[in-house]
């Protein structure tokens, strides 16, 4: 019986004898089946395939598969005063990353964006005795290997430490989520988006797209509402979902400047 994890995006299903039929995230028309058609590893496959490594990515440490995997997504490690936040997730846990983040202080809890970083959440749960994992409710139906650690909550905001909030947006999913860190940036607040509002090449603006691989834009609306739940947070640096995608300064304003610049680009 092993564990299998989707080539495509990176999503692990229960262990079993033979691979999933199929995998629904990459069915889903934000998603895709990969060319050669739907594949799927072992996990001990994968740990033999890929290693992780680590980053600093502005004074957060990250870490990622290498080669690139799946979508390629980073983790975050958000510091607190009683262990790390692991922010997105990755399709792999091993027991080297295990111990690196023990020396950081350990890990206390998991907050995902939304189904396509779920990766091995439960994996990396159990590896630090069960800590509870945030996803929205809305996406529950998108979660392939269920754990009793997930906490699905409901509503549009739920705070998990004094300076940690989880904010449901929408638009790419029901239950997108973005973390807000009002300690982060040196106090004047940061915004951890994942791909919900995707950091552009540039580094100077954000876009919103409902599916990215098949290019199907957001519309106008969902964009005002992740706009309108973002306008109370203080925040002066975005964190983006992959290596170097970030602003480091003058967040706020590239996010509202980057709301008008998608919206009149679609009118």
């Amino acid at each position: 019986m092993s564990l299998w994890t989707c080539e495509t995006c990176g999503a692990q299903f229960p262990a079993s004898g033979a691979p999933p039929a199929s995998c629904p995230i990459c069915e889903d028309e934000r998603q895709f089946v990969n060319w050669k058609g739907q594949t799927f590893l072992t996990r001990e496959a994968l740990t033999e395939s890929h290693r992780l490594v680590w980053r600093d990515e502005l004074g957060l440490a990250g870490l990622a598969l290498e080669p690139s995997f799946a979508i390629g997504q980073r983790a975050l490690l958000v510091p607190q005063a009683d262990g790390c936040v692991m922010w997105d997730c990755v399709p792999l846990a091993t027991p080297e990353a295990v111990a690196h983040i023990r020396s950081l202080g350990g890990l206390k809890a998991i907050a995902i964006s939304h189904p396509h970083y779920y990766g091995a959440l439960a994996d990396w749960s159990d590896a630090f005795g069960g800590i509870p994992v945030y996803l929205h409710a809305d996406d529950r139906r998108w979660v392939t290997r269920p754990h009793a650690a997930i906490e699905h909550w409901t509503g549009d905001s739920l705070r998990i430490s004094d300076d940690l909030l989880l904010l449901r947006t929408g638009g790419h999913f029901a239950g997108a989520t973005m973390l807000h860190w009002s300690r982060g940036a040196d106090g004047k607040g940061a915004l951890l988006t994942g791909d919900i509002a995707q950091v552009t090449m540039d580094r100077r603006f954000v876009s919103f797209m409902y599916s990215y691989p098949n290019y199907m834009p957001l519309n106008a609306r969902a964009v005002r509402r992740i706009a309108d739940a973002v306008a109370p947070l203080g925040f002066d640096r975005i964190y983006g979902a992959w290596w170097g995608r970030n602003i480091a300064a003058g967040a706020k304003a590239a996010f509202a400047a980057s709301v008008e610049r998608y919206i009149a680009a679609i009118a």
